[in-house]
């Protein structure tokens, strides 16, 4: 069987292939770097003087592991939902320490993670994920330092 004019399929379909391959290739390599925040030692002291009350950073620990929070943390925070919702309890002990501490997301992990802007957001956005949060909860004002 032959092809009609085949030599130019052929190089058509190499044309097409390489436009269509061209923005992997010109890519590789450049991969965005995964966000590290931090937790912000002048905010942690400006909201415990705004709150009257030691924020868990005081503590220099978080309610559980780094890698507990963040792998997890979104299901810890629907469970302090649920937990405090439905059934009244406002109170969490942590896994780590034993500590007890109060089911909020504003008072208890904005104390640590004040910057929604460089924390939150950092993360969700490289993860292309848009989280439900702040639907119900007041977002924090940001420096416009």
């Amino acid at each position: 069987m032959k092809l009609y004019n085949g030599g130019k399929v052929i190089v058509g379909l190499a044309i097409f292939i390489f436009l269509a391959t061209l923005p992997f290739f010109y890519n590789i390599g450049n991969a965005n770097k995964a966000p590290d925040p931090k937790v912000d030692p002048a905010t942690v002291q400006q909201w415990e003087a705004k709150n009257q009350m030691e924020s868990p950073a005081g503590k220099k620990q978080c309610v559980e592991s780094r890698e507990f929070m963040r792998a997890e943390h979104m299901q810890l925070l629907n469970n302090w939902r649920d937990s405090l919702v439905r059934d009244g309890n406002a109170k969490y002990v942590s896994n780590l320490s034993g500590r007890h501490f109060q089911m909020s997301l504003q008072n208890t992990c904005m104390g640590c993670h004040s910057s929604k802007k460089k924390f939150c957001d950092e993360c969700h956005n490289y993860m292309a994920v848009k989280p439900f949060c702040w639907d119900c909860h007041i977002a924090p004002k940001e420096d416009r330092s």
